[in-house]
């Protein structure tokens, strides 16, 4: 690849002498092409490097070079440019400025090629451009739904691919840390054994790619199927009776994406400290072993899992027990990644180890979708601690799936399964899949399904029935971790006949009597059938993104409904908890006089997200403030004193309409109203139910009818009838949207601060867009996204409002045209980060 660039170069210099250029101009790689490696069907990156405008004369000359360069074979993207045009370039583009940060002088002006690099440093906000990549990152990772698990994956763009690669060394460059693996390694950055695994893995890559690009003859960065044969046999691999050629080298490929993940993430915190150190501190000690560093576990001795490896598995117990908690500190990650000769089989049959994996699996229904068994089982399998504690997991690590019917490999699969099983129990994705919601709510021990999840394919590759070699495995594990007996039972049923449902669903009639009665002898009861629906659902959609369809879910979905009538069973969520939450929301509305059947027009427009979000009181209050005006013109809001403490209880019912919860915010923004918590919802007749918890910004609002008792207030009644009126007047003015000002941030807040995090992605279904947003709180920050939300043209279906001490951490589901769009996302993000980072 080297030899590759400059062969190029020496023929770009030879048309740019045969065509005349002047020697002040400044011929220049950019892009890869300035790293000085070319794969060899990569195109040319070059910049022509003016001094000032060229006349006439001189255009008809860079025209005469650039068609040369191209007659001579050299597929070139050329830019012409002044030094000053290349700053504004930058200034407006993030990929323009990443290119020319690597900009490599071919020929011409060194004078004015020295300028340029010395203007285009002083103008380069470092922080910035940090910022910049890491939601280009996210935005690049989303793609490929945050895996290099995919069976045909971009060895360049590809989480733990190439570009990862670049972009640390991008940042590094930045940073000041180096330009390559060894300076980094001599500043102190990588351990000696860290440095050596990156250049292992990258040259790896490398040739993977050149390889590629020979075979395809063409630029070809997509691992497909077509070619994997032939570029395993590149590599000298030879296919066994066990496996395929193309196996081996795709495993090999795995691995090396993994590490490259795992060390590319130290390598981001590290980074990340140094362009903003005021961050750095750690939050709060959480025991003697670990404390919490801005999110992240962070172990307080670098020996630690040495001297006490029964702490490896407490690290991510606690990440599932920590409210907040988003992963693992780069010395946490370091540790884990040198401490693979503690985790022995000493270690894998250690009790209280046995002990802790199992209460990771226990603690499946969190109230986040970064957290709970599937978040905790993702970081164990990032960091190759959940290979090393199941060596069947580890088996079918970077395992192939030869079928059209997968998209990713075994593990990957199975870590998909955890989470659509996962994401069933939390009320922000009801809407993705409001029945398995339903059920996974009343299900008890929903941890039995998520070990059912771990096993029901970890036996694949080994030839033979996968589904009955998989229940072997997990009786073995349910043996050893000493589980109920009923639970064990329920687990390898479920792993055995984990494809049963889907076979009958989609392939038999089921408007035959005899195929149900035939099933429903199968599943036995209706806990088996429940978590042989959940399980099945879950697992479709974790093959891949384009196998789950309506028209499946409606199979399964009819197949589990008839089944359940044929065991006898009643209709589900007839005493379920959402059925009592009903009925116990009627019971008040009866002491409260409401005629009898006078919310059922209401709770029709309700769907189940709408009950899993709200307790009985709640629903009877707002159903009885709301259930004469279902089809109002005018905004209705609604007032009391917070049943949950300080603070009081807003809601809001109108049409919903554009910028609505910016306009609501403003409101809150104007009065110094801090929200504490907001539950969004649409009803199916289209309109906008928003309650909202809110407490003065500056002191409470019991202080402040405490002093309006001696002047002209006398109650809450009289703060929350002012709030009603003033806030239905707001809303039916419409007004235009004012901009917002920044808010202060506490004292504790800037003694603590924590750094704003940005995430924006399609949901399951592609429906909706989800959008996290973790940051410091201050006055007016909610208004503030409001309005960036609002400008962009994007609508909010439901929101979470989680204020945590000093912290907020919330979660939106928005839909709007301009979120399709992937500069647009990128727009949006940067925005809402510079918002919220005031």
């Amino acid at each position: 690849m080297r030899v590759l660039a400059r062969t190029a170069d020496h023929a770009l210099l030879e048309a740019w002498h045969l065509c005349q250029l002047p020697s002040s101009f400044v011929l220049a790689a950019v892009g890869g092409f300035g790293r000085g490696e070319l794969a060899p069907h990569s195109d040319l990156d070059i910049l022509i490097l003016l001094p000032a405008e060229p006349d006439a004369n001189l255009t008809a000359k860079l025209e005469s070079f650039i068609g040369m360069a191209w007659d001579l074979g050299l597929e070139i993207s050329s830019s012409v440019r002044t030094i000053a045009q290349c700053i504004e370039a930058a200034s407006q583009d993030i990929t323009v400025q990443t290119a020319l940060l690597e900009a490599r002088r071919i020929g011409g002006d060194l004078a004015l090629f020295n300028q340029f690099i010395s203007c285009f440093n002083q103008a380069l906000d470092t922080r910035a451009f940090f910022q910049a990549k890491l939601l280009e990152m996210q935005q690049r990772h989303a793609k490929f739904q945050d895996s290099p698990y995919s069976l045909e994956p971009n060895c360049k763009e590809s989480p733990g691919g190439l570009r990862d690669l670049q972009l640390i060394l991008w940042l590094t460059r930045t940073a000041g840390f180096g330009h390559s693996w060894h300076e980094l390694e001599l500043g102190g950055q990588l351990t000696v054994r860290e440095a050596r695994e990156l250049r292992r893995n990258e040259l790896f890559l490398k040739t993977l790619r050149a390889r590629l690009h020979i075979l395809a003859g063409r630029r070809q960065d997509v691992i497909a199927f077509d070619f994997q044969t032939q570029l395993a046999e590149s590599f000298g691999y030879r296919a066994t009776p066990a496996k395929r050629a193309s196996e081996q080298m795709m495993r090999r490929y795995y691995w090396a994406a993994k590490a490259v993940t795992q060390l590319t993430t130290i390598l981001l915190q590290t980074i990340e400290a140094h362009f903003f150190p005021e961050t750095s501190g750690i939050t709060h000690r959480l025991s003697e072993r670990f404390a919490e560093k801005q999110g992240m576990i962070e172990i307080l001795q670098d020996d630690l899992y040495q001297r006490e490896p029964d702490a490896i598995l407490e690290t991510f117990l606690l990440c599932e027990r920590t409210t907040g908690v988003q992963g693992l500190s780069t010395r946490t990650l370091r540790a884990l990644y040198n401490a693979r000769n503690v985790m022995n089989q000493e270690w894998r049959r250690s009790p209280q180890n046995r002990q802790r994996f199992l209460e990771i699996l226990q603690l499946s229904q969190n109230s986040t979708e970064s957290s709970g068994t599937a978040h905790a089982l993702g970081l164990m399998n990032q960091t190759s601690v959940l290979g090393r504690y199941l060596l069947s997991f580890w088996r079918v690590v970077g395992q192939m799936q030869h079928d059209l019917y997968h998209a990713y490999t075994v593990d990957q699969h199975i870590l998909m399964v955890l989470r659509n099983l996962h994401r069933f129990g939390v009320a922000e994705h009801a809407h993705e899949y409001p029945f398995c919601s339903q059920l996974m709510m009343n299900f008890e021990q929903p941890w039995v399904l998520m070990i059912a999840a771990l096993f029901h394919d970890i036996a694949k590759g080994r030839g033979g029935d996968h589904s009955i070699l998989g229940m072997a495995e997990a009786q073995r594990f349910c043996r050893e971790h000493k589980l109920a007996a009923a639970d064990a039972h329920l687990i390898v049923w479920l792993v055995k006949h984990h494809l049963t449902m889907s076979r009958v669903a989609q392939k038999q009639d089921t408007s035959e009597a005899h195929v149900i009665k035939r099933f429903a002898d199968q599943v036995q009861t209706e806990r088996q059938l429940t978590a042989l629906y959940l399980l099945t659902v879950a697992d479709i959609r974790g093959t891949s993104p384009k196998v789950w369809n309506a028209w499946k879910g409606k199979l399964l979905e009819d197949l589990y409904r008839l089944t359940l009538n044929t065991l006898g069973g009643m209709q589900p969520n007839t005493h379920s908890a959402l059925a009592l939450r009903k009925e116990q929301a009627l019971v008040l509305l009866q002491q409260q006089l409401i005629p009898e059947g006078a919310s059922q027009a209401f709770w029709e427009q309700l769907d189940i997200a709408y009950f899993l979000r709200h307790d009985a009181p709640d629903i009877a209050w707002q159903t009885h403030a709301l259930y004469l005006y279902l089809e109002t013109p005018q905004p209705i809001v609604r007032a009391r004193r917070s049943p949950l403490g300080e603070g009081l209880q807003v809601l809001v019912y109108m049409k919903d309409q554009a910028d609505l919860f910016a306009g609501i915010c403003s409101y809150f923004d104007r009065h110094a109203l801090s929200v504490l918590d907001a539950r969004i919802h649409t009803t199916r007749h289209g309109y906008a139910l928003d309650s909202f918890f809110v407490t003065h910004a500056h002191h409470s609002l019991d202080d402040t009818m405490h002093r309006a008792t001696n002047e002209t207030l006398h109650d809450y009644d009289e703060i929350t009838a002012r709030i009603e009126r003033q806030l239905a007047l707001h809303l039916a003015a419409a007004k235009p949207l004012r901009s917002p000002s920044p808010g202060r941030l506490s004292r504790q807040s800037r003694t603590f601060p924590s750094t704003p995090r940005v995430n924006l992605r399609a949901d399951e279904r592609g429906q909706y867009y989800i959008l996290s947003l973790s940051a410091n709180d201050r006055p007016g920050l909610l208004y503030a996204i409001a309005y960036i939300l609002a400008a962009h043209q994007i609508s909010l279906h439901a929101a979470r409002i989680n204020t945590l001490g000093e912290r907020v951490e919330d979660m939106f589901l928005l839909a709007g045209a301009k979120l399709a769009n992937h500069r647009q996302q990128i727009q949006l993000e940067t925005e809402l980060l510079r918002a919220i980072a005031v």
